[in-house]
């Protein structure tokens, strides 16, 4: 049986970023171009002839926001025959972290603008991106507890309470403080440096760093991340 198939392969990426003490942010585009012109979308767009999946979002992110990505990972793939009113699209997702100092973001090609909304708080999105969207952040809440990426939101030397906020932020509950931090610290990755960092009129807090050589040795040693207590 002859098989005539007319279908193209798009990528969008979910892209969370985190400001110290502030919300958990996904970076938008608004389409300069029909369908759902003037909408709020995922950046992202269709694969080129001879490009890899990679390389197609990490353009497409260039291109639409001019955002640094400091993690990347594959989510899942969407391919429901009727996403796009144009044409049968699959689309293979990602979803992505940038650090704050990574925040600064500049449209271009077919978005109009690009801007970071707090994910409480995301107006109507164009497709199926709000399902794309909830995949990620479910994605992301669950990964939070096996894998160390929330070191990717951070600066590179942080308060810890910092730390404290961001996982409390990102799972929408409170920690256990004290546990919390006494079960980062025996894992022996999350060093003190001898820097202090100064906030408003309160005690000068210690700064603290993720070491990602003394992680991966440990991983290799058979060591398992895992902080589903808090």
């Amino acid at each position: 049986m002859g098989l005539n198939q007319d279908i193209k392969v798009a990528v969008d990426a979910v892209v969370f970023g985190y400001e110290s003490k502030g919300n958990l942010s996904v970076l938008l585009i608004k389409r300069g171009v029909d369908p759902y012109k003037n909408s709020w979308a995922l950046p992202g767009g269709l694969v080129l002839e001879n490009e890899s999946l990679e390389a197609a979002v990490k353009r497409e992110l260039k291109e639409e926001t001019g955002v640094k990505i400091d993690y990347l990972e594959q989510l899942y793939t969407f391919g429901k025959p009727k996403r796009d009113p144009r044409n049968r699209v699959v689309s293979v997702s990602y979803f992505a972290l940038v650090k704050p100092n990574h925040f600064k973001i500049k449209a271009d090609t077919d978005a109009d603008e690009a801007q970071w909304f707090p994910v409480s708080k995301l107006p109507k999105l164009a497709f199926d991106h709000k399902t794309i969207f909830n995949t990620a952040e479910k994605r992301l809440k669950g990964k939070l507890l096996y894998q160390p990426i929330g070191f990717d939101l951070l600066n590179a030397e942080f308060p810890f309470s910092d730390l404290e906020h961001l996982y409390a932020t990102i799972l929408g509950r409170d920690i256990d403080r004290r546990n919390f931090r006494k079960k980062i610290k025996s894992f022996g990755f999350v060093e003190e440096t001898n820097k202090m960092h100064q906030e408003g009129s309160g005690r000068p807090a210690k700064l603290f760093k993720f070491n990602k050589k003394k992680y991966d040795a440990l991983v290799d040693d058979g060591f398992h991340f895992d902080i589903k207590f808090v």
